[in-house]
């Protein structure tokens, strides 16, 4: 399946347990919790990076996706406009990122993160754990009026959401995360060149 814009938000400094229990509360559903890994790829001299993109590969444990993910209307310190995202399904994980070594480009990094995500009146709500920073929530649907619906029903103003990047969330939090080429929950390995 391919998609051209992203239309997800987030929310930062949530009360994780408080937020569970509006979700049960309002009947959603939980699809599940899993750790999804990645990797993050670009040509020699990052060259997508300095357009605001990425290439991804990433196992989110029943499926493996890649996408080429760009922030749009980028403006230090304040949400994009939005992101364009492509993504197709492959079927190894592994292999799909050799690939992308064998025409030439580069890991950027590896990273892995925890996902629980629900379903809510259509719309998916996250609760994502990565290394080093607190929980956030990430809600995502078919439009901005459903996704900013359900944020007001879990009691989020949407004139607080964030349209952004985890490296952006990253940030707020004083990381830099392309300082690292692998960022897990185990370990977290600083880049050396």
């Amino acid at each position: 399946m391919a998609k051209f814009e992203e239309i997800e938000c987030k929310f930062l400094d949530v009360d994780v347990s408080g937020l569970r229990s509006k979700l049960a509360k309002l009947g959603a559903s939980k699809r599940f919790t899993r750790v999804f890994k990645r990797y993050i790829f670009d040509f020699p001299g990052w060259p997508l990076d300095q357009n605001n993109s990425w290439l991804r590969v990433r196992d989110e444990g029943d499926k493996v996706t890649v996408s080429f993910k760009q922030r749009q209307g980028v403006k230090k310190g304040q949400n994009d406009a939005g992101m364009k995202e492509v993504e197709v399904s492959v079927d190894d994980f592994e292999k799909m990122a050799e690939v992308f070594r064998s025409i030439g480009m580069v890991t950027k990094f590896y990273e892995e993160n925890r996902r629980t995500l629900f379903e809510l009146d259509g719309v998916e709500v996250a609760i994502d754990e990565w290394p080093m920073i607190p929980p956030y929530v990430e809600i995502e649907g078919p439009s901005w009026a459903q996704v900013d619906g359900v944020a007001k029903k879990l009691g989020f103003d949407p004139k607080d959401k964030m349209i952004c990047s985890t490296m952006q969330v990253y940030e707020k939090y004083g990381i830099e995360e392309k300082a690292y080429e692998v960022l897990t929950f185990k370990k977290q390995i600083r880049r050396t060149s």
